[in-house]
């Protein structure tokens, strides 16, 4: 299964997806009917075959642990659960890290 955008695999939130080339694996936030990449090759259903290989280049800034992406053009958003080597990304497009909300302080 992957999660291209095609019509037999629709992404849906709680959904979880691997790199096929590298250790990033991801959970599905808010949905969107795109294709996800990371590290230049498309994500994967996680324990699924990976054809292995690097991240390209470009692609290579890695993902970390805990942090929300989201693409703002798709409403994409997605919570990294295993970090990697690979940079999220939409037709080459790195999807940016979201930054927590700052909470009042409490005086």
């Amino acid at each position: 299964m992957r999660a291209n955008g095609s019509e037999e695999d629709h992404m849906k939130a709680g959904m979880r997806l691997a790199s096929s080339v590298c250790e990033t694996e991801v959970m599905v936030i808010r949905a969107a009917d795109v294709a996800l990449d990371c590290g230049g090759q498309p994500m994967l259903a996680p324990g699924g075959e990976r054809p292995g290989g690097e991240p390209a280049a470009d692609l290579a800034g890695g993902t970390e642990l805990g942090k929300r992406y989201s693409h703002d053009e798709s409403g994409l958003q997605v919570l990294c659960v295993r970090p990697g080597a690979g940079t999220l990304s939409i037709a080459g497009v790195p999807l940016e890290q979201m930054v927590s909300k700052q909470l009042p302080s409490s005086d």
